[in-house]
């Protein structure tokens, strides 16, 4: 069939608006710092700031979370090695992908960013002050790159649903970030109804943040973050009233003053950082055993000395990276059954990880993100 004229203008249209893609449109987001920017949506190409938001863009995009992404930092092989050869091995092409310095330790290449033409840049909130210091939001905005900043990291508790909603927006994937909002939302809940209704006596908590990653101790956590999971689990945070913002640290001198009941601390497979450290590498398909034997050496140093966690064998391990993404809701459910053992016997924080590799995630579930010295 030939078509002339107006016939063939018509043709052209309709053959260009079925398969030609969607042209994307301006839509102005507020981020969690309560910026408006403005952003072509759905994000064709973006710079993820941090490796590890590959976290959260996996949960919007199972089939393929990378398609979109020119370029990433370089942290995501070191901070969580296993988890990236999972991804590597998936994805071979993500080997591929440019990668940036940290906007923190002034190893951002912006000419890079530039060169790569993305729709928008991703930035962590931490890194805000460094960003405007160097004046790089405005030296983007001159060449039409949007910069968006999100936080899983500095108060996960309150930005993260944000933040889902946000990156939703972004991709496309609204309705897809509702559901894991929500999934997320029960998950909680099924800690917090059970210790609303029960109102136990809470015990103290210490929580080391990357024990043994040095021979200083201890860093830790004040009311957010890993801090606040503790609270919403049922437990005392030892480091609260120490520690005046997210992270800071604690001297071992009030770690034995304060006597806490429980001690949990965060791990990972680390040896890019800190080769032969004394880190307890926790993590996607970790090696317990050996998780267990580097958990029960850190139990010897001097910080540790005659507290009564240590006596009663209420020491854990838990994977560090749940400090840094949307997953914090199955580190509450194992916190809350470290903490109250008899309320939660029921619950099966592994069960819940599982199930949101089942519905959300592209790789297949591996255990070894917990370890216990209890009933040993």
């Amino acid at each position: 069939m030939r078509f002339s004229g107006k016939s063939a203008m018509i043709a052209l249209g309709v053959l260009a608006s079925t398969v030609l893609p969607a042209i994307a449109d301006p839509v102005v987001v507020r981020d969690v710092t309560g910026r408006d920017v403005e952003v072509n949506v759905p994000v064709k190409h973006a710079i993820l700031g941090e490796g590890r938001q590959i976290y959260f863009l996996a949960v919007l995009d199972r089939d393929n979370p990378f398609q979109h992404v020119v370029g990433w930092r370089d942290d995501l092989p070191k901070a969580d090695p296993e988890s990236y050869a999972a991804y590597l091995a998936k994805y071979p092409g993500i080997a591929k992908l440019p990668t940036f310095g940290g906007m923190k330790d002034g190893t951002f290449d912006i000419e890079q960013a530039v060169a790569l033409k993305p729709d928008v840049i991703l930035m962590n909130v931490d890194a805000k002050t460094a960003t405007e210091e160097a004046g790089y939001i405005d030296k983007l905005a001159k060449v039409g790159i949007p910069l968006v900043y999100v936080d899983f990291r500095e108060k996960p508790m309150e930005n993260t649903e944000p933040s889902m909603r946000i990156m939703g927006t972004l991709m496309g994937k609204e309705k897809v970030a509702d559901d894991f909002i929500t999934f997320r939302a029960d998950a909680i809940k099924k800690v917090t109804d059970v210790l609303e209704k029960s109102n136990p006596a809470k015990p103290v908590v210490f929580m080391e943040r990357a024990g043994g990653y040095s021979d200083d101790c201890c860093m830790s956590f004040g009311s957010e973050n890993f801090g606040k999971m503790v609270e919403l689990a049922g437990g005392i945070n030892m480091a609260k009233d120490i520690i005046p913002g997210t992270f800071g640290t604690v001297n071992p001198e009030q770690i034995i003053a304060s006597n806490p009941d429980q001690v949990i601390i965060t791990g990972g497979m680390w040896e890019g950082y800190v080769p032969g450290g004394n880190w307890v590498g926790v993590g996607y398909g970790a090696d317990i055993a050996e998780a267990h034997r580097k958990l029960e050496n850190l139990t010897k140093r001097p910080a540790f000395t005659g507290i009564k966690a240590v006596k009663d064998g209420n020491v854990h391990a838990i994977w560090h990276q749940f400090y840094n993404n949307p997953y914090q809701f199955v580190a509450i459910q194992q916190i809350a059954k470290w903490l109250h053992p008899d309320l939660f016997n029921g619950l099966d924080p592994e069960a819940t990880f599982k199930e949101l590799h089942a519905r959300f995630l592209p790789l297949d579930y591996k255990s070894g993100y917990f370890v216990t010295l209890k009933g040993e």
